[in-house]
């Protein structure tokens, strides 16, 4: 079901008009028109109690008139609608939902506890008032269905491929799942304005031991890069020397410099230098 605009009229203007049919029918009764003004008052009355209706800012007034949705009103102030209707109210303000912390498994099937807040609003108020039954709690339980696909898709954390994980890619994560939620909550009449994790860690179980996992594989991690930049500075040191013609270094010496220099660079503690006054030989 699609939201239409409900049939309304200017209740100031409808007000005006009602009062004239008032005195129109007093008069009638006066003038001893017992019939016709009553018929007249009755109307006018009928009108006046079943035809009113207020709407507040940032909500909306879905009209129905004997089961048949007749359509909304989303323009606040007071309208003139269809007599003899029911009038329920929704509201179009944005809202935010704080998930429960929920234990899931990663891709790699590690426990971990995950929670997201949504923040949404209604953009069709017929498929959220007809399409689902109490759209809140559709929002709800979609949005920890999402969550939980969503967790179980990439690891918690991941120091050796280039792919995402939940821990390192915040940000496309949470862009995933805020377009699934929207894929979902279609159906609904419901807008995701956002969707951002709010508590993402280990399970208590595990912690400890994904913790040591977690150091270990920085450390790992931190001594490649180390490593890497050692050789890198050791390679452009020789080549300097050399080309500056500064000093001849035969094999011997150059793995006697290349062994001092990665000692120097990589060793966690400060080098304590040895000055040489002899030969090497």
């Amino acid at each position: 079901m699609v939201e239409k605009k409900a049939w309304k009229f200017n209740a100031y203007l409808g007000l005006v008009i009602l009062v004239a049919m008032f005195i129109a029918s007093i008069f009638l009764l006066i003038q001893e028109f017992i019939v016709s003004g009553l018929l007249l008052l009755a109307i006018d009355i009928i009108f006046l109690m079943s035809s009113f209706t207020v709407v507040q800012p940032n909500q909306a007034k879905i009209i129905t008139f004997f089961g048949t949705y007749m359509g909304t009103i989303r323009e606040a102030g007071v309208w003139i609608t269809v007599p003899f209707s029911n009038r329920r109210r929704i509201s179009l303000r944005v809202r935010n939902f704080n998930s429960a912390k929920l234990k899931v498994n990663d891709v790699e099937g590690n426990p971990i506890e995950i929670a997201a807040v949504i923040v949404f609003k209604v953009v069709d108020t017929a498929k959220a008032m007809f399409d689902v039954d109490h759209y809140e709690q559709f929002v709800e339980i979609q949005s920890e269905t999402a969550l939980r696909h969503v967790a179980s898709k990439y690891p918690y954390d991941n120091f050796i491929s280039d792919g995402y994980s939940l821990r390192g890619n915040a940000e496309e994560v949470a862009g995933e799942l805020g377009a699934e939620l929207q894929e979902r909550l279609s159906v609904a009449g419901v807008e995701v304005l956002e969707a951002r994790l709010t508590h993402l860690a280990y399970s208590t179980e595990i912690a400890s031991a994904m913790l040591q996992r977690q150091q270990a594989s920085a450390i790992i991690s931190a001594r490649q890069q180390i490593v890497e930049g050692a050789v890198g500075m050791v390679q452009m040191a020789i080549a300097r020397l050399e080309a500056d013609g500064a000093v001849t270094l035969d094999e011997e010496r150059k793995a006697a410099m290349i062994n001092n220099l990665m000692v120097a660079i990589v060793s966690d503690r400060s080098a304590s230098p040895v000055i040489n006054t002899g030969s090497l030989y």
